[in-house]
């Protein structure tokens, strides 16, 4: 069996000011065929497991372009065609090949294509054939579109947010496209759109049981794979949204049957299963009247996971404007202002500009008289086991506040991210964190409570009010229900 294996991974806030051109790849991770030869990655983790599956059968694996971004405006059109171009090239020198595997993410839009992966896998299913399976790994996160849907043989979304279920994702794929291979099973999906735009937390109830029905449903009476993609709702596209996909053996009425429960399930649960979020102030009162610390307060508008740019100063503000003390907050995405204090150095104390530097959605810029404490070049995060680079960093002091700033734009995922410079978190009161979940896995160990804040920012809160153009059909929160609209 031949196998080939290739990533192209990014999410697209189609709100964005800031494009996602070649500079955000070359930032992020690009490896032309050679990514299981470098140090794992969040990018590259999927192929990993891919090519050792595949070797462990004797299997021959031909891989291809790896390349990630951090989420951010829409991709520039000459990237995508460049990237998707290379994979469809690469693909064509490897054929005949038996089985195609594909880490995508499923929210990716460049200009010109509303839906890249759709478009991806549609050429892929040109070059192959209607008999190769091709399956594709997607982040819950995504946009499910007829087109993904028809020209893929399988697609795996993970289930976990945070998103500490990737490798296990990936096997589960492997597992279903190579049996298909080896004609063991005959994948037939079915989709259902549950008419929902919101995000979920698999961290909390009721979701953490539907997730764990989900996994128990997978392997019994012919169900292959079950996925609930959440849907990414600042992509103005025509299919964003939550979709639940089955893929059943052979069944397609078997498929669309539990399809249908499972999303109106999920449907029925969508107020309780609907985030809550505190204001600024609700967030500080709340965490400031918990006995001990730290208490992590999760800044979800300003989370650069989800595109946003990652400077907003508004909970700074108002932790300064309240003289909040004992309190520590990153990451600040400011190159300038970590250039500034690499220049001065550790120890040295310098009047500081920080944030506030993107556009209206990150707020005024604050300016703080502050002390250098920390400094690194080349620091990273974990998420899950992979490291996430976040660049030249410093830790900066002023007026009872710990700042963490960072030259390579991330959201946090790892405590890591903080204390690699320096700063002791067990001794703060308040650790606020610019991130919506991912952030959960690794500081929950460490929280006394975790609280989540929704202040202004690039990543509104308020579902019903998203100004969609191209995205028309009806959907819950902005009509009651849009099954009977």
């Amino acid at each position: 069996m031949r196998v080939f294996i290739a990533g192209l991974d990014t999410e697209t806030n189609t709100f964005a000011p800031i494009p996602t051109g070649p500079r955000a790849f070359a930032e992020g991770f690009v490896a032309h065929g050679d990514a299981t030869h470098r140090p794992e990655n969040y990018c590259s983790a999927q192929l990993y497991v891919w090519r050792r599956l595949a070797e462990q059968r004797g299997w021959d694996a031909t891989e291809s372009l790896c390349a990630y971004a951090e989420p951010g405006g829409t991709v520039v059109r000459a990237v995508y065609e460049s990237f998707r171009d290379e994979i469809l090239a690469d693909l064509r020198e490897a054929m005949p090949v038996d089985l195609v595997l594909l880490a995508l993410h499923g929210a990716m839009v460049a200009d010109g294509y509303d839906d890249c992966e759709g478009d991806l896998l549609a050429r892929i299913r040109g070059v192959v054939g209607p008999d190769v399976p091709v399956g594709a790994e997607l982040d819950l996160h995504c946009h499910i579109t007829d087109a993904m849907v028809r020209q893929a043989t399988a697609l795996v979304a993970y289930k976990e947010y945070p998103h500490v279920d990737i490798p296990e994702r990936a096997a589960d794929l492997f597992r279903v496209i190579a049996d298909a291979a080896e004609r063991k099973t005959k994948p037939v999906s079915a989709c259902f759109d549950c008419r929902m735009i919101s995000t979920y937390r698999t961290t909390e109830q009721p979701l953490r049981g539907f997730v764990d029905r989900m996994k128990a449903l997978e392997g019994r009476d012919g169900i292959l794979s079950v996925s609930l993609g959440h849907g990414f709702p600042w992509g103005d596209v025509p299919d964003v949204g939550a979709k639940v996909v089955v893929i059943a053996d052979g069944d397609q009425a078997k498929a669309e049957r539990l399809a249908r429960a499972l999303g109106e399930e999920f449907f029925a649960m969508r107020e309780a299963a609907a985030p809550r979020f505190l204001s600024l102030d609700e967030a500080m009162d709340q965490a400031l009247a918990i006995e001990g610390g730290p208490v992590v307060i999760a800044d979800v508008s300003d989370n650069a996971g989800g595109g946003a740019p990652g400077d907003a100063t508004f909970f700074l503000r108002r932790l300064l404007e309240r003289g909040v003390k004992n309190a520590a907050s990153g990451f600040y995405w400011d190159p300038m202002a970590v250039r500034a204090a690499f220049e001065a150095g550790i120890g040295a104390t310098l009047d500081l500009r920080i944030g506030g530097k993107t556009g209206v959605a990150s707020g005024a810029p604050v300016d703080l008289r502050v002390t250098v404490k920390g400094l690194a070049d080349e620091v990273t995060q974990r998420f899950g086991e992979a490291p996430v680079p976040m660049g030249a960093s410093a830790w900066v002091h002023a007026e009872g506040i710990d700042l963490i700033l960072n030259s390579l734009r991330t959201q946090v995922f790892h405590p890591e991210g903080m204390t690699k410079l320096g700063l002791d978190l067990a001794s703060k009161k308040l650790v606020v964190v610019k991130s919506t979940q991912h952030f959960h896995a690794g500081f929950a160990p460490i929280a006394k409570a975790i609280l989540y804040a929704a202040p202004p920012g690039a990543l509104t809160r308020d579902f019903a009010a998203i100004p969609y153009r191209k995205m028309t059909r009806p959907y819950w929160p902005r009509v009651p229900n849009p099954f009977a609209a």
